[in-house]
């Protein structure tokens, strides 16, 4: 896979390093030339130049490009990037990295960004998976917006402890990806029995979100359509600013 990564600091210089270790194929684009004998990388090529500039990209190939990263530490030069990527060279995937959380708002499919990394989110997001049983927590944030990975922990008195994954009826536009059982993962099938202590991995749309607190939820239980029923039930229900904060 052939990744372009604008902007060569710390951080984008670690995406390259773990990129080339799984055998892709890097190109890092960054304005300094002394970034290139500071960053250690061995396999990665180069290019020094402004990656806003059209001609820049053009003799980055990006055409060519799988994945574009805009890993700089500049909001407005990663959404330039993003949106040149998409619209001018049709690039499959394009990430891009949020510095100030309050521009999170831009870094979506109007800028060409199909996922935005928000540092600062994320770090919250996994304390809050650490420390929250019994909430839906985001941990990120795909595809342009419109979806999420979210994580649920199974309280031990929860109403969902013993039915099978077939027989939620789960929220439409949601999936639920993965089991975490005494720090195994599980591939979910419909027959396996839901724990206490689980912890729950759903790709949803972030719409769809709400309902899956609330069918989660202690009260969800209590719905005057029951949301969780057994096998044999199953058959017998109806169906801020404007502005860039620098």
């Amino acid at each position: 896979m052939k990744v372009v990564i604008v902007g060569a600091g710390s951080v984008g210089s670690s995406i390259a390093r773990e990129l080339l270790a799984h055998k892709h194929e890097i190109l890092l684009i960054d304005l300094k030339p002394e970034v290139i004998g500071k960053s250690g990388l061995r396999g990665a090529h180069w290019l020094v130049g402004d990656a806003c500039e059209l001609s820049t990209l053009q003799d980055a190939r990006l055409e060519d490009a799988d994945v574009v990263v805009s890993a700089s530490g500049d909001d407005k030069v990663n959404l330039v990037v993003s949106l040149l990527a998409k619209t001018e060279f049709g690039v499959g995937r394009t990430v891009g990295r949020v510095n100030n959380p309050k521009n999170d708002w831009m870094f979506n499919d109007s800028w060409g960004v199909d996922v935005a990394v928000n540092t600062p989110q994320l770090m919250t997001a996994l304390v809050e998976e650490a420390v929250e049983i019994g909430d839906l927590v985001r941990l990120l944030t795909l595809q342009t917006g419109v979806s999420s990975l979210v994580e649920f922990t199974v309280p031990h008195d929860s109403h969902v402890i013993g039915s099978t994954v077939g027989a939620i009826d789960w929220p439409e536009d949601t999936t639920l990806v993965a089991i975490l059982r005494d720090h195994a993962p599980i591939t979910p099938s419909r027959d396996d029995v839901i724990d206490g202590g689980d912890e729950l991995f759903f790709v949803t749309t972030i719409a769809a979100e709400d309902g899956l607190r609330s069918l989660l939820s202690p009260s969800g239980a209590a719905t005057e359509t029951p949301s969780v029923v057994t096998s044999g039930e199953a058959a017998d229900q109806a169906p801020d600013d404007d502005g860039f904060d620098g």
